[in-house]
């Protein structure tokens, strides 16, 4: 329906051309599909973090796993991908630039009280504490989320397997992110119905946002194709570095190392498989 409908208002779709725009919506819808789906993982890791007390120690072991199921994605689906499309040059400005914008993102609202948006602890601020975090929480979780989203939709254009990979990771990372996230702001005294909407509506931005990063960049060029793939490496490494290993090291310490290694040999096997 979708595709008849941009056809007729177009007029310019002949039965070749019927039959393309065809693929890309369903491609489309595939990729969205699955970017929903590791952003439920957010939903469902935030329902165990409001309604189960799980030992903060715990949630740091899943949060330091999670973080090297991460960084074995990027390093061997994301940057590798990058580099083998369009060499060194691609990957170094694309990462740099990704990191250097999420850095900067992330340091404007950790401001407004975003800083602590993934740990389980009391150290996220109440909105009594101060006025306006709630929003910064909330834009801080859509940072996190978006790099994600957009490689899994440019990586199924490479024809599913990278897709695949990557999906896995970002599900199994997104678990301890929701939960960790979750408890904080359950101790911080914000309701569940901002937890669950907070989620959901991130899942719901996850979804859309893989879609548009299959259906917009379809027909880039290996180099376009290589930098937007380097650039969401970047801000996915700099967001693992200033979140998520620092929550888990603040409460496990030493293991945390051991448990990173585990999580990326895991995300590296299921890539290999």
């Amino acid at each position: 329906m979708f595709t008849m409908l941009f056809c007729g208002l177009a007029g310019t779709c002949g039965a070749s051309g019927g039959s393309e725009w065809k693929g890309l919506a369903v491609g489309a819808l595939v990729a969205g599909g699955w970017g929903l789906f590791a952003g439920a993982a957010l939903l469902v890791g935030a329902a165990v973090g409001s309604f189960v007390r799980v030992p903060p120690r715990w949630i740091a072991l899943v949060m330091a796993f999670g973080s090297g199921v991460l960084l074995s994605a990027v390093s061997f689906e994301l940057i590798a991908e990058a580099y083998e499309r369009s060499g060194m040059g691609p990957v170094v400005a694309g990462a740099v630039g990704g990191a250097a914008l999420y850095s900067g993102a992330n340091a404007l609202l950790a401001r407004r009280g975003a800083q602590h948006r993934k740990r389980s602890g009391q150290q996220q601020p109440s909105e009594s504490q101060e006025p306006g975090s709630g929003n910064a929480i909330a834009l801080g979780a859509l940072l996190d989320g978006v790099p994600e989203s957009v490689v899994i939709g440019t990586s199924l254009l490479g024809g599913g397997h990278l897709g695949t990979a990557t999906v896995g990771a970002v599900f199994i990372s997104n678990l301890p992110e929701g939960l960790a996230s979750a408890a904080g702001m359950r101790d911080a005294g914000r309701s569940r119905r901002y937890v669950f909407t907070l989620w959901g509506g991130i899942a719901v931005i996850s979804g859309l946002a893989a879609l548009a990063g299959y259906a917009l960049l379809g027909g880039a060029s290996s180099s376009v194709m290589a930098v937007i793939t380097a650039v969401a490496g970047g801000a996915i490494l700099a967001m693992v570095a200033d979140t998520m290993i620092r929550e888990a090291y603040s409460r496990v310490h030493l293991l945390t190392g051991l448990i990173t290694v585990a999580g990326f040999l895991s995300a590296f096997a299921m890539g290999h498989l």
